[in-house]
């Protein structure tokens, strides 16, 4: 038999066989598997378990590459050539850049140029590796623009500006690879509609060049290697290699088992934080993942309270400073930390061997989710990742264990690959526009070579040309909104310099809630608050607004008092011994996945997987099943029953909370018009409910109300159409649109609107075009962005008609136990329109009711 090492010594020069040698490590079969593949000029989608050297993998090929360009090749042994499998030595040329990786986090481009340098110095590599991101001074990024490392880490926003650059064709001319990490991340959002616009800009500057695509939970690896090639205008589909590496370690996952009760509803986890530290206090390095900012917040000054050995432990999250975030990650990389607290900024791929412990708080939402925070603990192949889940409520306990079973199985939930947003084909517009001169119809045929974009008809890329253009019709008198103009020579350029600014001051898809900075406030001699503290990140402008002088809240691990608020920022001085509140993000909150909410209705229906679940539950259900019914897999379990001066009706669709939040609308609606007189609903992940004065119990037996036509499919005509004619929802989702399509800019130079500002803006244009222009390209791109996502229309209606025929009505004398936690849950969930005196204060007698 063979020695492996030698082997490798028959596939690479000396110096990177000694390399893997002297760790004992040999060149895994996937890893081979892309080097060929780079022989052939080949792009590959690499789908490998965490821990498998995924990201070696795609940087292998480079570097034997650049060791070679570097002058001094080496050739292996029976092979012809500097680089065995590579072809002939490269023609000597001047440096640039050669390979691009791109990473849909600021913190893994950071961790992975941190990881590459290790080889690369160890090798003696004559190799320059640099990150640009939005935390690299504007210095540095304009020298990498015109003498570029050689390897140059970054993200999908950098790299729409380094396409809009003047100089890109220049930078990107010798480009002969590009790595995509964590691919699944990034495809299914309009961060992965820029890169791919961004992608083609690539291929037509550097022909050839080929694309490495890195995930660890690919669910449809073919969608994903067609996405990563450019996409012919007629014929089948082009598709990269697919490489799959085989192996790994299943990973270790338990509920957690404490002494206290599982609470009935809530999201906090409160009850769990003794044996949360009890586990961090146990293990060498513990991530402790939360679904939002806020919780994050919450759980890491809970654990600071109890935390009597200080131990170590901090906190990590997108609003924090730059300087904060990047202390904890040098900590962290440097084994100085007990436990970190973070949200989805460290999910991804960040390699950190001292990592033996995950607990995840709050269900994950996703089993794909769920398996990539897993996989940040014991980050190798050969040992098992272990993570603890620990269910903030019953109902949550049910997504748990349906993701931990997910996860044994392999099973995967990416969201599907729909079609590029037009919003952010406006912004690329602009962007190429910024680069240089363009013919309509050239950028015509390298849009359409993206996937998202290859069904894009030319009709509707002249009409969001003529928006970048001039605005639309109805906007197109006012000189600010033209922003290109076509030449006598018939091609299109930025109309004034300053556009060009604007384009890249305003770059990007990410629309966040509108941030206000939080500064430390200092007094100056004169007496009152002034300026001098250190700035400790942003926090959103709506909770601030909430807020008077004095007031106290939770931030950057501290408890801080309101001072007062100077040109759009939030003073604040420390204030011990004080119970705070807690600030509220409106983003980070995941919906539930199709796949676990399958799961979910498939656990209920199964007693033989309820009997593995804790015995509180099993109780729980139990009691369900004696009082009322178990919801069955292919049915809609709705309960009538009354319940103090109200009726309640709920239902169990199990389909998470965007699709509830939408049902709920429409609900009201009908049951306004049937009589029924609906004062309010909430809604969760799992369940619906709605209270109304009159009975819709006693008006389904009556005939005077059918559940059949309560929930037909047709509530997504003109009922959806009716109230979003009359909601403000689709003024929030006109806004994001809007700030993405660059016809508003948030930020000016020297200057930024704040929130407000931009919302009074884009509310008065979304009124013109609806009056003046109703078919707006805009107003079309506000309408498919909020049935995906602030609606999830596909979902709603894939449910309706799941559940036609299959209506199951269980009329009760009293609220059942598994309506308990949703009931419980009004008062804790914002509802518009809810009535103050529908809260349900008495919890215990509530309790006590369902469960007798």
């Amino acid at each position: 038999m063979s020695n492996p090492h030698e082997t490798d010594r028959g596939l690479l020069p000396p110096r990177f066989a000694d390399w893997f040698a002297g760790r004992g490590w040999t060149v895994r079969p996937h890893q081979r598997a892309l080097i060929a593949l780079a022989a052939g000029r080949r792009s590959a989608l690499l789908v490998a378990p965490t821990g498998a050297g995924k990201t070696l993998a795609g940087f292998l090929p480079s570097l034997l590459s650049l060791a070679a360009r570097a002058g001094a090749p080496e050739a292996a042994p029976n092979r012809p050539g500097p680089l065995p499998g590579l072809g002939p030595a490269p023609r000597p040329r001047p440096r640039g850049l050669h390979t691009l990786y791109i990473s849909p986090l600021k913190a893994l481009a950071v961790d992975i140029a941190r990881n590459l340098e290790q080889p690369v110095a160890e090798m003696g590599l004559d190799i320059r590796i640099e990150t640009r991101t939005g935390d690299t001074p504007a210095h540095k990024r304009q020298r990498q623009k015109l003498a570029p490392p050689d390897i140059l880490l970054t993200t999908p926003e950098q790299l729409a500006l380094m396409i809009a650059a003047r100089e890109a064709a220049d930078l990107f001319a010798g480009l002969e690879a590009i790595v995509l990490d964590e691919l699944h991340a990034l495809v299914t959002s309009k961060r992965g509609d820029l890169l791919a616009l961004g992608l083609q800009r690539l291929h037509r500057l550097a022909p050839g060049v080929r694309v490495t695509g890195l995930s660890a939970t690919v669910a449809e690896p073919a969608a994903l290697a067609r996405w990563l090639v450019p996409q012919p205008a007629e014929g089948p589909a082009a598709e990269a290699a697919i490489v799959t590496a085989r192996g790994g370690t299943a990973p270790e996952i338990t509920l957690l088992s404490g002494q206290e009760r599982v609470p009935w509803a809530g999201h906090s986890a409160r009850y769990a934080l003794p044996d949360i530290y009890r586990l961090i206090a146990a293990h060498r390095t513990t991530l402790v993942f939360v679904n939002t900012r806020s919780q994050a917040e919450a759980v890491f000054h809970a654990l600071w309270t109890l935390n009597d050995d200080n131990l170590p432990i901090a906190l990590h999250h997108g609003s924090l400073d730059r300087e904060q975030r990047r202390r904890v990650e040098a900590a962290m990389a440097a084994s100085r930390l007990r436990a970190v607290v973070c949200t989805s900024t460290l999910d991804l791929g960040i390699d950190w061997g001292d990592v033996d412990l995950v607990i995840h708080v709050g269900a994950p939402k996703g089993a794909s989710r769920l398996a990539q925070r897993i996989g940040r603990a014991n980050h190798r192949l050969d040992e098992p990742s272990r993570a603890v889940l620990v269910p903030a409520n019953c109902f949550e306990v049910l997504e748990c264990q349906a993701a931990l079973d997910a996860n044994y199985v392999g099973a995967q939930d990416n969201a599907p690959l729909g079609p590029g947003a037009l919003d952010v084909l406006a912004q690329h517009v602009l962007g190429m526009a910024v680069a240089g001169p363009f013919e309509a119809g050239d950028l015509f045929g390298e849009v359409t070579g993206a996937l998202p974009y290859r069904d894009l008809s030319r009709e509707t890329f002249d009409r969001v040309l003529a928006f970048v253009a001039t605005g639309g019709y109805a906007l197109r008198a006012y000189e600010q909104f033209a922003r290109i103009r076509r030449g006598i020579d018939g091609r299109w350029r930025v109309a004034h310099p300053r556009v060009a600014q604007q384009y890249r001051l305003n770059v990007g898809t990410i629309i966040e809630a509108p941030l206000m900075k939080v500064r430390l406030a200092g007094r100056r001699r004169a007496g009152p608050v002034g300026y001098g503290g250190r700035v400790l990140g942003e926090i959103e402008e709506f909770f601030i607004e909430h807020l008077v002088p004095g007031d106290t809240f939770l931030f950057a691990g501290e408890t801080l008092r309101l001072e007062g608020v100077r040109d759009q920022e939030a003073l604040v001085s420390r204030a011990a011994g004080e119970r705070p509140k807690v600030p509220a993000y409106a983003g980070g909150r995941f919906p539930l996945s199709t796949y676990l909410a399958g799961e979910v209705r498939a656990i209920l229906a199964s007693p033989a997987r309820i009997a593995r679940l804790p015995a509180q539950v099993r109780d729980w259900l139990a009691a369900q099943a004696e009082r009322s019914l178990l919801p069955q897999a292919g049915d809609l379990l709705v309960e009538t029953f009354p319940e103090g001066s109200r009726f309640y009706l709920v239902a169990y669709p199990f389909e998470g909370r965007i699709a509830h939040q939408t049902l709920g609308m429409l609900l009201t609606r009908r049951l306004e018009r049937a009589g029924a007189q609906p004062l309010g609903f909430v809604a969760s992940d799992y369940a619906l409910a709605l209270w109304c004065m009159a009975d819709p119990a006693a008006m389904i037996a009556e005939g005077r109300l059918s559940l059949a036509s309560l929930l037909d499919e047709d509530m997504l005509g003109d009922d959806l159409e009716a109230w979003l004619d009359e909601s403000y929802l689709l003024k929030r989702s006109f806004r994001g649109c809007a700030l993405i399509a660059g016809l508003i800019d948030r930020r000016h130079p020297g200057q930024e609107k704040s929130g407000r500002q931009v919302t009074i803006s884009t509310d008065l244009i979304y009124d013109v075009l609806r009056s003046h222009e109703p078919g707006h390209i805009l107003l079309a791109a506000t309408r498919a962005d909020a049935a995906a996502g602030l609606l999830d229309v596909r979902r709603l209606g894939q449910m309706l008609a799941r559940v036609k025929n299959h209506l199951v009505h269980r009329p009760l004398d009293r609220v059942s136990p598994l309506a308990l936690p949703v009931l419980l849950d009004i008062g804790r969930v914002p509802v518009a329109g809810m009535a103050e005196d529908a809260l349900l204060a008495e919890t215990e007698a509530l309790i006590a009711e369902a469960m007798t």
